[in-house]
C-alpha cells in the first residue's frame, strides 16, 4: 500500500477518534469539580449549577482543548518546516517573550487584585500575547529573515535566553512578581472565559487554512531543500507564513492557557508513532492529539489530588516527558537490536 493510500484509510478515521475523544473528555471535563455530575442535574432548576457548568467548567474544557490544538499544530508545522522532531512550538522565543511580557504587566500594576483580574480581560492575556509576538519579531529581525533555517533556530534560542534572564531579573528586584506569575509558568487554564474560547477558535481556524495551504511545501521539505527547490516550491513565502503560524497559534495558546509543557513536542510524536501521513493530514491530525491530550491532562489535574488542584503544565510535563523519554529508549534499543 503507497503512503497515499494509506493516508487516504487512515488518516480520516484517526480524524474522527481524536475528536471523538476530545469531545468525549470535555464532556467529561463539565463535571470534573467539588459536585462532580450533580451539578448538571440540577442545571434546569439551579442558577448557580448552571453558572457553575456554562460558564466555569465548560468554557475551561473548551478552552484545554482549543489551546491544546493549538499548541499540537504550532507543534507540527515546526517539526516540519525545520525538519528536526525536537522543535516545539516555543522554539521562537516566544515562550519567553510570553513570560517577560507578563513580568512587565506585573512589576508594573504590583501584582494586584486588579492586575490579576486581566486573566479574564486583556490584561496578563494582552501582555504574554504581545510578548509573545515581539519576541518573536526580534528573533526574526536577529536572523534576518526565515531564509536560513540554522540561523533562525540560533537566533530562537538566543532571544528565550536573554528574555529569560530579563524576566529572572525583574522577579529578583520585585520578588511579588514572582509569586504572582506562579500560575502563568505553570499552566493554568482555570481563567479561560467564553470570550477566550472565541479568540482562540479563530485564531485555530486561520492556523489550520493557512498551514494547509503549505502543507505540499512541508511534503516537499521532508524529502530535502535542495529537492524542494528543484520542485519549484515557493519557499520563502512559505517559510514567512509558517513562521507567522507557529508564532501566532503559540502566542494565541500561551496568552490563554500559560506555558504549558510538552504538548506542541509529544502530540506530533504520538500521531507519527500512530499513523503514517502527508502533512495535509499531519497538521490536522495533531491539533486534534494536541487539543485531546491536554483537555484529558486538565481533567486529570482538577481530580488527582480534589479538592485542590495541580498545575495543568506540570502534569503534561510530567507524562510528556516519559512518553519521549519511552520513545528515546525504544528507539535506541531497537536500533541496537537491528
Amino acid at each position: 500500500m503507497t503512503p497515499q493510500s494509506h493516508t487516504l484509510t487512515q488518516a480520516p478515521r484517526w480524524a474522527l477518534l481524536l475528536l471523538a475523544v476530545g469531545l468525549a473528555v470535555v464532556v467529561l471535563g463539565t463535571a470534573a469539580g467539588s459536585q462532580g455530575w450533580q451539578a448538571w442535574w440540577s442545571v434546569g432548576a439551579d442558577a448557580v449549577s448552571r453558572q457553575i457548568v456554562w460558564d466555569i467548567r465548560l468554557p475551561r474544557s473548551l478552552g484545554a482543548w482549543l489551546g491544546g490544538a493549538l499548541l499540537g499544530l504550532a507543534g507540527a508545522v515546526a517539526q516540519g518546516l525545520f525538519r528536526n522532531p525536537l522543535a516545539d512550538p516555543y522554539l521562537l522565543g516566544s515562550a519567553s517573550g510570553a513570560s517577560l511580557g507578563v513580568g512587565v504587566y506585573l512589576s508594573l500594576w504590583g501584582g494586584s487584585a486588579w492586575a490579576m483580574s486581566g486573566w479574564l480581560g486583556l490584561g496578563l492575556t494582552g501582555a504574554a500575547f504581545v510578548g509573545a509576538v515581539l519576541a518573536v519579531v526580534l528573533t526574526l529581525l536577529l536572523a534576518r529573515g526565515v531564509q536560513q533555517r540554522l540561523r533562525l533556530l540560533l537566533a530562537g534560542v538566543v532571544v528565550g535566553v536573554v528574555l529569560g534572564a530579563v524576566t529572572s531579573l525583574i522577579s529578583l528586584l520585585q520578588p511579588q512578581v514572582l509569586q504572582a506569575m506562579q500560575g502563568f509558568m505553570l499552566g493554568s487554564t482555570a481563567f479561560v472565559s467564553w470570550s477566550a474560547c472565541a479568540t482562540m477558535a479563530v485564531v485555530l481556524a486561520l492556523c489550520l487554512a493557512l498551514s494547509w495551504v503549505f502543507a505540499r511545501v512541508l511534503d516537499a521539505l521532508s524529502l530535502g531543500e535542495a529537492t524542494a527547490q528543484s520542485l519549484g516550491v515557493p519557499l520563502p513565502l512559505a517559510r514567512m507564513v509558517l513562521v507567522g503560524v507557529i508564532s501566532l497559534a503559540t502566542a494565541a495558546a500561551v496568552a490563554h492557557i500559560g506555558l504549558v509543557a510538552f504538548v506542541g513536542l509529544a502530540a506530533p510524536h504520538l500521531l507519527r508513532s500512530l499513523v503514517r501521513c502527508t502533512h495535509a493530514w499531519r497538521l490536522a491530525l495533531s491539533a486534534l492529539m494536541g487539543g485531546a491530550l491536554l483537555v484529558l491532562a486538565d481533567v486529570m489535574a482538577r481530580v488527582m489530588l480534589a479538592p485542590q488542584e495541580l498545575p495543568v503544565g506540570v502534569l503534561t510535563a510530567v507524562l510528556g516527558g516519559g512518553y519521549l523519554l519511552w520513545r528515546v529508549y525504544r528507539d535506541a534499543d531497537t536500533g541496537v537490536r537491528s
